[in-house]
């Protein structure tokens, strides 16, 4: 798997960083997850919350409004905020116009539909 990282942002003794990757879980497109590193982390290992977000959110939903930096800092933990949902080209039922339960409504589970088991393997991923 290949990374780049999108953007580094120092924030509560620690860096939060934006990487994106591809994933054959999604399908091989791009995807994006946010994931916070107390200062500390870079002397041992430490604990990981995944912080999964709900309907309509992006990989940037907690760490925009949460504000749970300091907390995670303060507790030594890693804050990992995966994009909960394939977005992209192919991805079926990809319209910004139409408000719905497709990309972006936080599925969990692997799909087992023809349609959806491409880009929607959420579980593996």
């Amino acid at each position: 798997m290949s990374t780049l990282v999108k953007s580094t942002t120092r924030v509560a003794q620690g860096w939060l960083k934006r990487v994106q990757h591809t994933s054959s879980a999604l399908g091989g497109i791009p995807s994006v997850f946010a994931i916070y590193q107390p200062d500390v982390c870079t002397f041992r290992k430490l604990p990981v919350v995944y912080w999964l977000s709900g309907l309509t959110c992006t990989d940037e939903n907690f760490s925009q409004k949460a504000g749970a930096f300091q907390a995670a800092c303060d507790h030594q933990v890693v804050l990992v905020m995966p994009d909960t949902s394939p977005r992209g080209d192919g991805v079926p039922d990809e319209d910004p116009k139409v408000y719905d339960f497709g990309v972006g409504a936080g599925f969990y589970l692997n799909a087992i539909t023809e349609k959806y088991k491409k880009h929607y393997n959420m579980y593996d991923y």
